[in-house]
């Protein structure tokens, strides 16, 4: 019994040795700490935009634009930066951003509504195929134009007499799914 009441007196003036001593962190652990994402934090991401079949269709990733056959010269591939919860975004993706840390990578499944919307047939134009001649525009399918009031549809059908064009987003009624990593926090 005595050797049981040494041994417990020692561990007793060990831990206040070692309380005494400073050498116990009081901070919060590191996961405890790290600054998450909120509403008002200017943030920078790397990500890829696919579609539900897997399709790429946007990405900041040089390598991932090349293997997908989408590769631009003209593109900076960089990080994308924007304000959190100003608008400057999908609100999908605006909102899937919140509470991530910086490494963090996450992957947003967003729907129509959070993303461009639901296709909408009433954003379908048909216009006399004279009328886009006599502007200039050679009615082509796939043709992008642009209104005077800066809307830009897409000619989707063309026939003698007249020209259809689609003024959703191209990705107006697609779920989209990104795969984005959290690279900075300011």
């Amino acid at each position: 019994m005595k050797q049981l009441e040494t041994l417990f007196l020692f561990i007793v003036l060990m831990t206040a040795a070692v309380l005494a001593s400073g050498c116990v962190s009081t901070e919060e652990p590191e996961s405890m700490n790290r600054t998450t994402v909120k509403a008002g934090d200017h943030v920078q991401v790397d990500y890829i935009g696919r579609l539900e079949d897997g399709t790429v269709f946007d990405t900041s990733i040089k390598d991932v634009a090349t293997e997908a056959g989408m590769y631009n010269s003209n593109r900076d591939y960089q990080p994308l930066g924007f304000t959190v919860g100003r608008g400057e975004m999908i609100p999908g993706f605006d909102k899937g951003v919140v509470g991530m840390v910086v490494g963090e990578e996450k992957t947003l499944t967003i729907p129509p509504e959070k993303a461009y919307g639901n296709y909408r047939d009433d954003l379908l134009t048909s216009h006399p195929i004279e009328e886009l001649r006599s502007a200039g525009i050679t009615p082509e399918v796939g043709t992008k134009i642009r209104t005077g009031q800066g809307q830009i549809g897409t000619i989707t059908n063309v026939t003698d007499t007249e020209v259809v064009v689609d003024f959703n987003h191209e990705l107006a009624g697609k779920t989209l799914i990104f795969n984005v990593t959290l690279v900075f926090i300011g």
